[in-house]
């Protein structure tokens, strides 16, 4: 039997396609903070509202290490890794948590 994800690395995006990168134990709960303007600046100032990509990880410090590596990548290449799974930056954040 398959283990529960206890991390998770996210991409949240605006309709202009700005992407916000970040990781959390508990992705339902993030992407309602992020939908409901309840974090940071960025964030609410660039309306990344957005669930468009995210990856499992066996725990949270996997998911920080992701995250950074992601945030060192060329943004280029960021969209290249969302379209490969959402060509249409879906929100995947309806699908999964009907919020």
């Amino acid at each position: 039997m398959r283990e529960e994800p206890s991390g998770f690395v996210y991409i949240m995006a605006s309709r202009a396609k700005v992407i916000y990168i970040g990781s959390t134990t508990d992705l339902e709960r993030r992407v309602h903070e992020h939908k409901n303007g309840l974090l940071g600046k960025f964030t609410k100032k660039y309306q990344c509202h957005r669930l468009v990509y995210y990856e499992e990880c066996e725990d949270i410090d996997d998911a920080r290490l992701r995250e950074i590596e992601l945030k060192k990548w060329r943004r280029e290449k960021k969209i290249e890794l969302i379209n490969t799974l959402n060509s249409a930056w879906a929100d995947l954040g309806l699908e999964l948590f009907r919020s």
